[in-house]
C-alpha cells in the first residue's frame, strides 16, 4: 500500500509540474491585461475571438496538458469565447501523441487522428459560437482577474502587488488544488480502475463511444494513454478511442470547475463537450471509418 501511494504521488507530481508554466503565463496575461488594457486592447481581442474556434482547435493538438488549462484560464476571465475552449478541449491531444510515436504507429495514421480532432473542435466551436449568437448569448462575457481574486478570497487586489506576485497566487492555488485531485484520481486508477475499463470495453463493444467519452472527463492526462493503449491493442473501435480522447481534455475541466463561476454554467459546458465528444465518436463507427 505504501508502495502504491509513493507510486501515486510521483505520478501526480510528474503529470502536474509541467502545467505550471503555462498557468503562471496565463494569470501573468490576465493581471496585465487588467492593469494595462487599452480600448485599443479590447478590440484586438474581441476581434480575435472571432476566428478563435479555428485558432484553438489547431493549435490544441500540440502535444501539452497546459493549453487546455491555460484556456479554461482564460475562459474564466473572460477573454476568449465558450466555441473557442470547446474547440481546444475536442482538439487537444494530451498524451495520446507520445503514446501512438512511442509504438511505432504510422505516421499517416496519427495525421489523420489529430486531423479529425482538430477538424471536429474547429466546426464544433464555429456552431457553438454561431448557436449563441442567434439566441443573444455571443459575446464574450467582460469579467477581469479581480473577479477571480473575490472568488479565492487572495485579496491580492487589495494590495498593491506586482503583476508577478498577484499571478503567481492565482497559481499556486489552482496548481495546489489539481494536485490534490489528481492524486485521488491516480489512486483510484492503480486500484483497478484500468482493468475494470478494459473489461467493460471487452464485453460491451456497442457501449464503449459512451463509456469512454464518460472516462475522458476525468481530468487526468492518465486517461488519454489508457484509451490510446486501448485502441492499439484493439480492444475499443475507432470511435470509441476519438470519443474518449475528444472529450478528455487534461486538466483543463479541472481548472475550469476551479476558476469559472457559477458552477451550473460549467457542468453545462462539461456535459456539451461530452455529448460533441459521443457523437462524433458513435457517427465515425456508423460511417465506418478506421483509422
Amino acid at each position: 500500500m505504501l508502495h502504491t501511494l509513493e507510486h501515486v504521488f510521483i505520478h501526480a507530481i510528474e503529470d502536474n509540474l509541467r502545467i505550471i508554466p503555462f498557468l503562471f503565463v496565463t494569470y501573468c496575461i490576465m493581471e496585465y491585461m487588467e492593469h494595462a488594457v487599452s480600448a485599443k486592447t479590447e478590440g484586438a481581442v474581441k476581434y480575435s475571438g472571432k476566428m478563435g474556434p479555428f485558432f484553438g482547435g489547431i493549435l490544441g493538438v500540440i502535444p501539452q496538458c497546459g493549453f487546455s488549462a491555460a484556456a479554461a484560464s482564460f475562459y474564466s476571465g473572460g477573454v476568449i469565447t465558450l466555441g473557442t475552449l470547446l474547440a481546444i478541449f475536442l482538439s487537444t491531444s494530451d498524451e495520446m501523441l507520445p503514446v501512438l510515436i512511442s509504438q511505432t504507429v504510422q505516421v499517416s495514421t496519427i495525421v489523420k487522428i489529430l486531423g479529425f480532432k482538430a477538424v471536429i473542435g474547429v466546426a464544433a466551436g464555429f456552431l457553438v459560437d454561431f448557436g449563441l449568437k442567434r439566441i443573444g448569448k455571443g459575446h464574450v462575457v467582460q469579467k477581469h482577474i479581480h473577479d477571480l481574486c473575490e472568488q479565492e478570497h487572495c485579496h491580492c487586489e487589495e494590495e498593491e502587488a506586482s503583476i508577478w506576485k498577484s499571478a503567481l497566487v492565482h497559481t499556486v492555488k489552482v496548481f495546489a488544488f489539481i494536485f490534490i485531485v489528481s492524486v485521488l484520481l491516480n489512486l483510484v486508477l492503480e486500484c483497478g480502475g484500468e482493468d475494470a475499463l478494459e473489461w467493460f470495453a471487452n464485453n460491451h463493444s456497442f457501449l464503449a463511444s459512451i463509456v469512454t467519452g464518460m472516462v475522458g472527463l476525468v481530468p487526468n492526462c492518465a486517461v488519454s494513454v489508457i484509451i490510446t493503449q486501448l485502441y492499439l491493442k484493439q480492444l475499443i473501435s475507432t470511435g470509441a478511442m476519438m470519443a474518449g480522447l475528444l472529450v478528455g481534455a487534461g486538466v483543463g475541466v479541472l481548472v475550469l470547475f476551479r476558476t469559472n463561476r457559477p458552477m451550473k454554467q460549467n457542468m453545462k459546458i462539461a456535459g456539451l463537450l461530452y455529448t460533441i465528444g459521443v457523437v462524433a465518436g458513435l457517427l465515425i463507427d456508423l460511417v465506418g471509418i478506421a483509422f
